[in-house]
């Protein structure tokens, strides 16, 4: 095949970046030119432009907000610099397809592979698809669904369901590397706490005036986003990290349960690495309450507990930990019958076959 260039796009937090963290390698393999096109400044930059043989390229982006603000007058103007920007960019670099893992960034993109006749391909990892992802629908080839219940929300003539992508590599962590990175040892259970890419205050707080029950009977590792890192917080046992990369599925590997944002593809990870989950999902005023969906479709299906932020409270979240510790066996049992290997492979396929 000539020309065997792919071109992919997603951004504003990890979850847009992940299932495209999970692909590139595979087409990379097979002889790709691999293109990508972001923000100037958001969190995809840093996680692409680290990947060799990758081309990064930057956009204006707008942000679709619900709400009023001065910014949203700006925003079209920003949105069609963006557009007029992937047009010149598709025409140079003519890529055979397009995937877009949505994010605010991927609307003009997929717009331009439209006038560009270039398929495009949407992966929608949540319950419900995100606004980004809608105003992309009448521009895509083809819309790939995370949750089979997600399809009555897809135009039908180009809905699929397919699953989740999860990165072959969280399968490949080393347990022991994982406690020599905390400094802990192998005689108690690990706790890993995550709050999403930018962390979150509220379980941040919670966990940290939990610390000393907790560390009677766990070790905790403690992902709390940029800049929130305390150092105050020294004791043995408890680990910080702002964001973790490369060694993410080493920390995964000595973890045994997890408490989390709700965010679709953290907890099809957390799922396919069989760990028992505690999810705090994002409330309504701080988002669309698209990951209570996401959450509860796993509490539906025994793999995980939900704690509303909410009731979250010191007294709540130390109570719903115990719960979750009790109950780890049956939900391990649970998720022994999920199976993910086979989705990628299908995601590949699709994208081959959609190529003009």
């Amino acid at each position: 095949m000539k020309n065997k260039r792919i071109l992919f796009t997603g951004g504003g937090t990890a979850g847009h970046v992940i299932v495209n963290l999970a692909l590139i390698p595979e087409f990379q393999k097979q002889g790709y030119e691999v293109d990508y096109i972001g923000s100037y400044e958001g969190i995809e930059r840093q996680l692409i432009e680290s990947i060799s043989g990758v081309t990064y390229h930057s956009i204006s982006t707008g942000k679709l907000r619900r709400y009023m603000s001065k910014e949203n007058f700006k925003d079209p103007f920003k949105v069609m610099k963006g557009l007029l920007q992937s047009i010149g960019i598709i025409r140079k670099r003519k890529p055979r397809v397009v995937f877009s893992k949505g994010g605010f960034v991927s609307v003009p993109v997929v717009a331009a592979a439209k006038l560009n006749r270039v398929p495009a391909i949407i992966h929608e990892s949540d319950y419900t698809p995100g606004l980004a992802n809608k105003l992309s629908f009448p521009f895509a080839h083809k819309i790939l669904a995370t949750f089979p219940e997600t399809m009555q929300h897809l135009p039908e003539e180009k809905g699929e369901y397919i699953g989740a992508v999860v990165r072959e590599e969280l399968f490949t962590g080393n347990a022991r590397k994982g406690l020599q990175l905390c400094g802990f040892t192998s005689q108690k259970p690990v706790l890993m706490v995550m709050g999403g890419s930018t962390g979150s205050k509220k379980i941040n707080e919670a966990v940290r005036s939990n610390l000393e029950p907790l560390l009677n009977d766990l070790q905790v590792i403690h992902v709390c986003g940029k800049n929130n890192v305390d150092p105050a917080f020294n004791h043995r046992g408890y680990a910080q990290f702002e964001y973790v990369k490369d060694e993410l599925k080493d920390l995964f590997a000595a973890s045994d349960f997890v408490v989390s944002r709700a965010g679709s593809n953290s907890i099809f990870e957390f799922l396919a690495l069989r760990k028992p989950m505690l999810l705090i999902p994002l409330s309504r005023k701080a988002s669309r309450g698209d990951q209570i969906l996401n959450a509860d479709s796993f509490v539906k299906q025994g793999y995980a507990h939900k704690l509303e932020e909410e009731d979250l409270s010191n007294e709540r979240l130390l109570s719903e930990i115990r719960h979750l510790i009790d109950d780890k066996e049956a939900m391990i049992q649970q998720m022994e019958n999920y199976q993910s290997e086979k989705t990628k492979e299908r995601v590949v396929s699709l994208i081959q076959n959609a190529q003009k």
